[in-house]
């Protein structure tokens, strides 16, 4: 069946259904705030023994989900809730969202790089995730797998280069996991738990706000969102190859690449529009209503992402001091693979975007 895709902006929107307030961005915390209590308590239930649980990793995702809805949630409509609470809350519920991204971060990370490193070798002998690991997401897979013949086992270099990874992002999954074990036991989440479970029952509205209608703040989100599209390079984004990519190759300086901020902050500000698309909906899952368009471009800035951060830490390997040149040429081909990755996803999300505005203009 098609789906609808209606503008709240439109007017002939309105009569498709009762106009989204206040009180609907209030049922809309109270529930994420139920969701976020009720995956505290089973991420409670299964442990958090060495390399967590399958139940207490997908709690902490849950943990994460309901945290990044309330946060886009204030930041959207802040103008109807307690300003003060507001800019307390915002910064706990991202230091809670980021802190336990990290361990699932590292592991989806690995698994890519090894992955990749096995199909540039032509190796269909790829070993599963680290041992403690949990799995990671479709979304960290390369956009283009491709499937190589069976040649045996890796070369010496590539072996060496898999096996550096391997020391150096295990090493820093298990240091996110204990910083996040830390964290869920520290006085400052106890305290923002706190606060979630006042929210799960008490939204602090203003007085007004019961009966503002929640389409204009919705579609200011948008608007920012369309803004960030139109600054990106989306005709370059359409070539099969970007070579300005290549002006920092070389350069010594380990900050993320230049290009890549901008997607990035794109990425987020589609997060934040899709997540108000949820409050004036009154879709507190987020699954009631499917926009494809969305989700589209939501998986190919993830895999963006994704990408970039792994071909970030294949550089960062590559520095490591007195390597061999075998192992420096193999992480400096992961390094190159994996901004190709970038480029396809920047090129998929060219081809979602501008495909929805020829149909809509």
């Amino acid at each position: 069946m098609a789906q609808r895709h209606l503008d709240p902006t439109d007017p002939r929107s309105r009569h498709a259904g009762p106009v989204p307030t206040g009180d609907a961005l209030a049922g809309y915390l109270r529930a994420q705030a139920t969701e976020f209590l009720r995956a505290l308590r089973l991420h409670r239930e299964t442990g958090s023994g060495a390399g967590g649980s399958e139940g207490s990793a997908d709690a902490a995702r849950a943990l994460r989900r309901s945290a990044r809805r309330i946060s886009a949630s204030l930041h959207t409509f802040q103008s109807l809730l307690d300003t003060d609470w507001c800019e307390g809350m915002r910064p706990e519920l991202a230091w809670v969202s980021g802190t336990l991204a990290m361990e699932h971060a590292y592991t989806a990370r690995l698994e890519r790089l090894l992955s990749a490193l096995h199909r540039l070798s032509g190796s269909t002998a790829f070993p599963g995730p680290a041992a403690g690991a949990a799995a990671p997401a479709k979304a960290s897979a390369p956009i283009h797998p491709t499937a190589a013949p069976d040649r045996g086992n890796l070369t010496v270099g590539a072996a060496k280069a898999g096996a550096l990874l391997d020391r150096q992002l295990n090493l820093a999954r298990t240091r996110a996991h204990s910083t996040a074990l830390q964290a869920l036991g520290s006085s400052r989440f106890h305290a923002i738990a706190d606060k979630v479970a006042v929210l799960a029952s008490e939204v602090p509205l203003t007085k007004t706000a019961g009966t503002t209608d929640l389409r204009p703040l919705a579609s200011a989100a948008e608007g920012r969102l369309t803004d960030a599209v139109a600054a990106l390079p989306l005709v370059t984004a359409g070539n099969p190859y970007n070579a300005s990519a290549l002006v920092h190759g070389l350069s010594p300086d380990t900050v993320p690449h230049p290009q890549d901020a901008p997607w990035h902050q794109v990425r987020l500000l589609l997060r934040l529009h899709r997540y108000a698309r949820e409050a004036q909906r009154g879709e507190p899952n987020g699954n009631a209503v499917v926009d494809l368009r969305l989700l589209s471009a939501g998986q190919a800035l993830n895999h963006h992402r994704d990408a970039s951060e792994a071909a970030a830490a294949a550089a960062q390997a590559a520095r490591t001091p007195r390597i061999a040149p075998a192992t420096a040429y193999a992480l400096g081909v992961l390094h190159a693979d994996q901004r190709h990755e970038v480029e396809a996803a920047r090129f998929a999300f060219q081809q979602c975007w501008q495909k929805e505005t020829v149909s809509t203009s």
